[in-house]
């Protein structure tokens, strides 16, 4: 078995600045999207993929998929979502095991009236905070990562 190949003090500052930064960001925006919108985050990016797709609806399996959660954790979401008439569940055209998650229209004024704030909170706390050629870097090394994990895991 090989030896561990430990963190050298460069290595651990970037491994614990990212925990913390990445950390308190995502407080930050959860509070701010529960206060401002009375949305949670995860609720929030339901709305922005179904606003971004075809017809405002995806299957709940391409959406979870999307969203990197769980499919109960997405039927959780989607539920509260419904409760509050954000959103509404169909039955699928052309597969009738599938369901799909459809933005409504008080979804998407939600949305709306959301997305100013949120934009807002996400420059103040991350993108304002970084130098032109900051965001260059985390942009293709979070791309990297991500690629790698995404081959990884098989999606």
């Amino acid at each position: 078995m090989d030896a561990p190949r430990w963190l050298d003090d460069r290595e651990m500052a970037a491994w614990q600045g990212f925990l913390e930064a990445s950390n308190r960001v995502a407080r930050h925006l959860e509070a701010q999207l529960r206060d401002e919108a009375g949305l949670s985050h995860p609720q929030y990016e339901i709305l922005v993929r179904l606003a971004e797709a075809p017809d405002r609806s995806l299957r709940m399996t391409e959406l979870a998929d999307g969203l990197l959660t769980s499919k109960s954790g997405l039927t959780y979401q989607v539920d509260r979502l419904e409760k509050r008439g954000l959103v509404a569940r169909r039955s699928c055209p052309t597969d009738v095991r599938g369901v799909l998650a459809v933005l409504t229209d008080e979804g998407l004024y939600a949305l709306r009236d959301a997305a100013p704030g949120h934009v807002a909170a996400v420059r103040e706390v991350l993108i304002d905070v970084l130098e032109d050629d900051e965001i260059a870097v985390l942009a293709g090394a979070f791309d990297r990562v991500g690629r790698r994990l995404r081959a990884h895991d098989g999606a």
